[in-house]
């Protein structure tokens, strides 16, 4: 006798009865939960745009814009704000004060851009040298970071600019700053190390033959991206103020360029008398240091592992 298998219907729910739910779980990496974190901080955000539209104007304005840096109007000396078709008026020589400070933006971005990539280069460098190998080269490279650390460096770095005139350029002045600000990240990098080299994975990638050099690139770097990029956005502020104190003191870029610091030290002089010439400059310099520090905060409290998770 042959058995015919029946399908066996479920019973219908009964009203009221819980209703079982489906939870799908997504797991996100680092990365997308700090960017996460950092969109919900608005003030960040509203910094990195302000910040996005002053580099869009600088970069972009020259090729709409009616007059350049180094065009002068002699019928416009001096002129005030909005004089002549001059919406920020112009200098002593009738140079328009909105085109020298879309230039003074772009050479003070080169410098900043320029100091980050070479000092984080060392200072990733030193820093992941001296906290993933220890011992004698952590003790020989710190000893020599903690020299450089005692030596003044915004005045010995008048010193060289003072003795060497010609390299007062915008390249020379990032290189000035680079030479002597990638200290802190070194240390930063190496406290990083220092953690990770003793994670599991590290271990597991030494037991699978992994070369130093692959397990520095590959592992230890990518998870101290975060504190790197934190630098990164402090250390750009910081070479705007350091260019615009060389520029104040005389030693800053030279010749026919210009830059923020050399348009607010110019304007120094006629500050009573034409102030648009030393606080429209010394504005821009306030508010791309602001906004940068602002962005700054925000990555630093979204690769904050003590931040709140973010649930989808």
């Amino acid at each position: 006798m042959t058995t015919v298998p029946q399908q066996i219907e479920a019973p219908p729910a009964r009203a009221g009865a819980p209703v079982e739910r489906e939870f799908t779980v997504r797991s996100r990496s680092q990365t997308q939960q700090a960017l996460r974190r950092f969109l919900r901080n608005r003030l960040a955000v509203g910094a990195l745009i302000f910040y996005a539209i002053m580099l869009l104007i600088a970069f972009a304005g020259p090729l709409f814009y009616g007059w350049t840096f180094d065009e002068q109007d002699g019928s416009s000396l001096s002129a005030g704000p909005g004089t002549n078709g001059h919406p920020l008026g112009t200098d002593t020589i009738g140079r328009d004060l909105l085109a020298l400070m879309m230039r003074g933006i772009q050479r003070s971005t080169f410098i900043s851009v320029t100091f980050i990539v070479i000092a984080g280069v060392l200072g990733v460098l030193i820093g992941a040298l001296a906290g993933y190998f220890g011992r004698y080269v952590d003790n020989i490279l710190m000893r020599i970071v903690d020299v450089i650390l005692t030596i003044p460096v915004l005045v010995l770095i008048i010193v060289i600019a003072a003795n060497y005139p010609e390299a007062r350029s915008p390249l020379g002045i990032a290189l000035f700053i680079a030479l002597f600000g990638w200290m802190d990240l070194s240390r930063i990098v190496r406290g990083q190390f220092l953690s990770l080299r003793e994670k599991e994975y590290v271990e597991a990638a030494h037991a699978l033959g992994a070369s130093n050099r692959r397990i520095i690139l590959k592992h230890l770097i990518p998870n101290s991206v975060g504190q790197i990029i934190v630098w990164a956005t402090l250390g750009t502020a910081l070479a705007v103020i350091i260019e615009a104190a060389l520029s104040f003191l005389g030693y800053g870029v030279q010749g026919s360029d210009t830059s923020l610091g050399r348009l607010v030290a110019e304007g120094a002089a006629a500050a009573e008398s034409r102030p648009w010439l030393f606080y429209f400059p010394g504005l821009a310099i306030l508010a791309i240091v602001l906004s940068i520090n602002l962005i700054g905060d925000g990555i630093r409290d979204a690769f904050d592992p003590s931040a709140n998770r973010v649930r989808a």
